[in-house]
């Protein structure tokens, strides 16, 4: 058995934090794409996928329609550059520069192109499904970007924007035809003097500023045969990983027609399938571990030094649950969605359709902490079966001191809790403007029962996520990202991109 991570048990990226932290107050910040009311939303323009990079300087978003938006950061010293021109101004001025991470455009590009299996008669949408932010190098940015099929390696420079500056005359409005007429005339009678004109001289090409350019480097294709559901970067900063629904293939970021197949969960005979892959994450520091999940609710550890093949894993997490309680639904709703490490690397975060559950990797027998974020649509689950909703996807995060965790919901909802011992924070957000409209249907019923064993908790949380007790199954937030530095959490509600900070 393989040991990760801090030796201290305390939740909060392995730095033992203790006590009590106060529970934090959830502001608007941001909106990119506001939809307005009446507006008929196009598919492909709904977010697929939000990702800060390491710094938390960009932020980048992967749509339906298969482009990605970057965003930059407006740090504190360019805002007052853009917004006040010296300090006299600065001294006048009557509002505060934010503190918190604020973000501007940059800019956008077509990752992906919607493609056609002509052996398989399959269409290949263009919707990213995942990116990820690389390592920089030269002062350029690279980001990793997958639709079902192809892996994509771009990237972003800053290019020079070529004007041409000193003319001979200014810019010319546009002319009408009497004017230009007459221009026309006094062309053809106009004669150049026999000392020359002094004043005129040649235009110069300049480089006044720059612009974001973004451009393909690799592309990494034919590699999978089943849907491509995760992309991961090594510490190493050489590797990364790509995982489908039966196996997991290792790239070197600079090979795009060579990847090792490292996990391969198929079976000889594809009736004995009884589970696949969802979701796969390399470990933040230890370029040799990895973690992935499956559709039965457990998480595998395993170490690639022990095998080129790591068809058996090191550590296994898997809660079990009382036979008396399984129903047709249980391996539906225990399917894991979605893997987080913490910064440390000392703590797994899972999200199932019910629960959002932390793991500690030296504690596999049950998780820290557990919270019941669907509880209240278990008398539901044959509608949500019906309608589909049963198989939505819902990602998680954890904040950069690892010492909470935010998960989506429907009705375009999302929650954050706080996993230090003795907390009681546990905050339900609507991604709108005003996003503690909610807060007051949050009810007091939320306890905390500590562990027998080793000193673990379990929490649990059920509350109803609606004014009236009616729930939009159309409205979901399926995906967000937390700043790695700062309280900041972005949304994607549909097409819109919220953030919030505390």
């Amino acid at each position: 058995m393989i040991s990760v991570g801090s030796a201290n048990g305390a939740p909060g990226g392995g730095q033992g934090h203790s006590g009590e932290s106060a529970s934090l107050a959830w502001n608007f910040s941001q909106v990119f794409g506001e939809r307005m009311s009446g507006e008929e939303i196009q598919e492909v323009d709904i977010i697929s996928a939000i990702e800060f990079d390491k710094t938390g300087d960009h932020l980048a978003t992967g749509d339906r329609g298969g482009r990605v938006v970057l965003f930059d950061r407006c740090d504190d010293k360019e805002l007052v550059l853009l917004q006040l021109k010296n300090r006299k101004e600065l001294e006048k001025a009557d509002h505060s520069i934010p503190r918190h991470p604020e973000y501007r455009y940059s800019t956008e590009f077509q990752s992906h192109e919607p493609e056609f299996d002509y052996l398989k008669s399959l269409e290949i949408e263009e919707k990213i499904n995942k990116i990820r932010w690389c390592h920089t190098a030269n002062g350029a940015r690279f980001v990793l970007s997958t639709n079902d099929k192809t892996i994509k390696l771009w990237k972003i420079t800053e290019k020079k924007v070529k004007r041409v500056t000193k003319l001979n005359v200014e810019t010319p409005e546009p002319l009408g035809p009497k004017k230009a007429s007459l221009i026309h005339n006094m062309a053809q009678n106009f004669e150049i003097p026999p000392g020359g004109i002094p004043s005129l001289h040649l235009p110069k090409v300049s480089c006044t500023e720059t612009a974001p350019f973004a451009r393909c480097r690799r592309v990494y294709a034919n590699a999978h045969t089943y849907h491509i559901n995760s992309i991961s970067n090594n510490s190493d900063c050489e590797t990364y990983i790509s995982a489908d629904d039966l196996r997991i293939n290792l790239w070197n970021m600079e090979i795009s027609d060579l990847s090792f197949n490292i996990v391969d969960i198929k079976p000889a005979n594809m009736e004995d399938l009884t589970e696949v892959i969802t979701s796969a994450e390399f470990h933040p520091s230890h370029c040799n571990t990895l973690a992935y999940s499956s559709s039965k609710g457990t998480i595998r550890l395993i170490d690639m030094r022990q095998s080129a093949l790591c068809d058996r894993h090191a550590i296994l997490f898997e809660e079990q649950e009382a036979p008396a309680t399984r129903s047709f639904f249980t391996e539906i709703v225990a399917s894991i969605s979605d893997i987080k490490f913490s910064r440390s690397g000392r703590y797994i975060l899972s999200r199932d359709y019910m629960t959002l559950k932390l793991w500690d990797v030296n504690m596999n027998a049950s998780p820290v902490v557990s919270f019941k974020v669907h509880e209240y649509l278990r008398p539901k689950l044959c509608d949500l079966y019906e309608n589909d909703s049963l198989f939505d996807k819902f990602e998680c995060c954890l904040s950069g001191d690892g010492l909470r965790v935010a998960t989506g919901s429907y009705s375009n909802l999302f929650r954050v809790f706080g996993v230090t011992p003795g907390s009681d924070e546990a905050t339900t957000l609507e991604c709108t403007k005003t996003p503690n409209r909610r807060q007051a249907q949050t009810p007091s019923r939320f306890s905390r029962f500590p562990a027998l064993s080793r000193g673990r908790r379990r929490g649990e949380g059920f509350w109803k996520v609606s004014m009236n007790g009616s729930y939009d199954f159309s409205s979901k937030l399926l995906h967000l990202a937390w700043h790695p530095c700062a309280n900041l959490i972005a949304c994607a509600a549909s097409n819109s991109l919220y953030m919030y900070y505390a």
